[in-house]
């Protein structure tokens, strides 16, 4: 009489978890990889809708950053990943014939490697450059292609 085999033999399950491991090695760093530049993307987004209230304030001659009447006032809204106060900030007077910048400081839910700020500069002629302050090694690696100052 043949006996039926009822299960797995304990080579084969280790063989099984060997595997597991592997793909684990691997998928784990590059998932990491993919969350820090989705963050590093959210932030240069967020920050970059404040680009439209900068022209906008420009455009309408409000030079002065504040909640007072008549000043510029930011629409920004809260973020996770932005440090206090949580929105990218304004500097307190814009200057159309000279730099702008709005600073984004990476904190809060953000991954420790995003240890600095985002900036979008606004030169004179009104055009607009993203930079970082992390570290120039991780810069390609997370940073977009359009980010990489």
């Amino acid at each position: 009489m043949k006996t039926m085999q009822k299960g797995f033999t304990l080579i084969e399950l280790m063989i099984v978890v060997a595997i597991i491991a592997i793909l684990a090695a691997i998928a784990i760093p590059q998932y990491q990889t993919y969350v820090i530049k989705s963050q590093f993307s959210r932030v240069m987004g967020e920050a970059g809708d404040q680009k439209v209230v900068v022209e906008d304030c420009i455009n309408n001659n409000q030079l002065t950053v504040g909640a007072a009447a008549g000043n510029c006032v930011s629409t920004a809204t809260s973020s996770d990943l932005i440090a206090p106060p949580g929105k990218p900030t304004l500097p307190t007077t814009l200057t159309p014939a000279g730099n702008t910048v709005i600073t984004a400081v990476f904190g809060g839910h953000a991954n420790a490697a995003l240890n600095g700020s985002l900036l979008w500069t606004r030169n004179a002629s009104g055009s607009w450059a993203c930079s970082s302050t992390i570290t120039a090694a991780l810069r390609p690696k997370y940073a977009p292609v359009s980010c990489q100052n």
